[in-house]
């Protein structure tokens, strides 16, 4: 069962269209395992498209959408018929030993073992998917099985979704399709469950900064790969 969703300003904004790329990559792959998500969005798109349908060409009142939109979001309830009892199953193909996300198929063709990895230490690697100019990255973090990342902090804004296996840190126990948001107050050492390996798709806003004394030597590597060390 996913504990962890995206914020209801983050789907409005994508069911809105008005999410950054990599944000909204992300936004995307937690919502094809997600049912409660789904049925937001539906009801988001719904709401908003009675809202603008009301607006019509008056721009006047476009000043006022959004808050009139979080306002009848509250106090508008959807009769259970109007949504589906039950989502589409996620499209996804088995590709290597995991099931890979539709939404990630423009960057991984075959399967998560053929992609560039870069091995950090012995348990724990990355491998860049994208990189927007001056901006977000989008990467993959791959932690064996009972290892754990170096203790860190952010320099922007992190985005974590699970994709395989399940880690822990100071804050709870987060599992496949469970999504993440931390910013530069979190400080954490994420710790992988025994039973698997875990990947999972991160965004960054910037580099992150490892704290412990030879993890720091890591640093310099990380903010080589980071656009915005690069802009």
């Amino acid at each position: 069962m996913i504990h962890y969703h995206p914020s209801i300003e983050t789907l409005t904004d994508y069911a809105a269209g008005s999410l950054p790329l990599a944000h909204s990559l992300c936004v995307s792959t937690h919502v094809e395992h997600c049912q409660e998500c789904q049925q937001q969005i539906r009801k988001l798109e719904m709401l908003g498209s009675h809202l603008f349908d009301q607006a019509g060409t008056h721009s006047r009142q476009l000043n006022h959408l959004k808050d009139r939109f979080f306002t009848q979001l509250e106090e508008h309830t959807l009769e259970e018929n109007d949504i589906e009892k039950h989502a589409q199953e996620p499209n996804s193909n088995h590709w290597g030993d995991y099931n890979i996300p539709s939404s990630l198929r423009q960057f991984i063709t075959k399967s998560y073992d053929d992609l560039t990895w870069l091995r950090l230490s012995p348990s724990f690697k990355i491998a860049t998917l994208y990189n927007e100019e001056g901006g977000a990255q989008i990467a993959l973090t791959r932690v064996k099985a009972g290892a754990h990342m170096p203790t860190h902090t952010h320099t922007g804004n992190e985005i974590t979704l699970v994709l395989e296996g399940a880690f822990s840190d100071e804050s709870g126990v987060y599992r496949q399709g469970d999504f993440i948001n931390r910013d530069a107050s979190h400080k954490h050492k994420p710790i992988v469950t025994k039973d698997a390996e875990c990947i999972c798709l991160t965004v960054l806003d910037a580099p992150i900064e490892f704290t412990g004394w030879f993890a720091r030597l890591l640093n310099p590597i990380i903010r080589r790969y980071h656009p915005y060390s690069r802009a």
